[in-house]
């Protein structure tokens, strides 16, 4: 089974596409920092919230 150029070219573009779709998939902005009481236990797993923010759950949270 042998591709034309324009199909090989096709694919390749499509495939490109989608892999900038799911890698800009999600949260918008900076990381979050660690919170003093975690710094000085040495434990960041759990950030604190900026004042003014709300953190909603997203449904591919637990894969994370």
């Amino acid at each position: 089974m042998q591709k034309s150029l324009p199909q090989i070219v096709r694919l390749t573009v499509v495939f490109a596409v989608i892999g900038l779709a799911v890698a800009g998939c999600g949260r918008k902005g900076d990381l979050d920092p660690p919170s003093a009481n975690a710094t000085k236990t040495g434990d960041s797993s759990k950030p604190t919230p900026q004042p003014g923010t709300v953190d909603r759950p997203f449904i591919l949270d637990p894969l994370l």
